[in-house]
């Protein structure tokens, strides 16, 4: 069964007066979906998830990435949380193989906002079959191989750009996805 899978960052010396350019520096080495003909959303949270959005504002795929900033500002201060729902171009099987875009949501989350890990930057890059090869899907390895070196390619740049004291990649379930994938590997007599 398919589960959700986050890639969540701490930054050392984040607040609330450097948390727009942390998370600008985040979408900055974001490979954002060359593919996507839908638009992205940005949202603002107060206090907590589980509270309804204090602002949303769609934007074109095409949007600088300034404009989704300035957006931001209005509205971000330490207790609140910034999602943006866009789109990132992975290897995706639908009776054949092919680059499509797949949906991302990539946050920053205020000092003060409730989160049960207290990570600054969070990723939820989507189900994790995304990353893992599936047997009896003709070719899967390979090309979920090029997923997951695009994730481990996008985590590397993310630590080059900020200055993390920990990243953490983890599943909704609590599973660990270095045992799915090792598990996986397994099964196609991978080492």
């Amino acid at each position: 069964m398919s589960d959700r899978l986050y890639l969540s960052c701490w930054v050392r010396g984040f607040d609330e007066s450097n948390m727009i350019k942390h998370y600008s520096k985040l979408l900055s080495v974001f490979p954002f979906s060359k593919l996507a003909k839908q638009t992205q959303t940005m949202r603002i949270y107060a206090v907590e998830y589980a509270e309804p959005p204090a602002a949303e504002k769609p934007f074109e795929m095409t949007a600088l990435q300034a404009d989704i900033l300035d957006a931001a500002k209005d509205f971000l201060a330490a207790d609140c949380a910034c999602d943006l729902e866009t789109w990132w171009d992975l290897w995706q099987h639908e009776g054949e193989w092919k680059l499509s875009p797949s949906g991302v949501t990539i946050s920053v989350l205020g000092p003060e906002f409730d989160s049960e890990d207290g990570d600054n930057l969070r990723i939820d890059l989507g189900l994790d079959a995304k990353f893992l090869p599936q047997p009896g899907v003709e070719a899967s390895l390979r090309f979920q191989q090029s997923n997951l070196r695009s994730l481990l390619h996008l985590s590397s740049e993310i630590e080059k750009a900020l200055p993390l004291s920990r990243r953490h990649l983890w599943s909704e379930s609590g599973a660990n996805f270095a045992d799915l994938l090792a598990q996986a590997a397994g099964e196609f007599r991978v080492n």
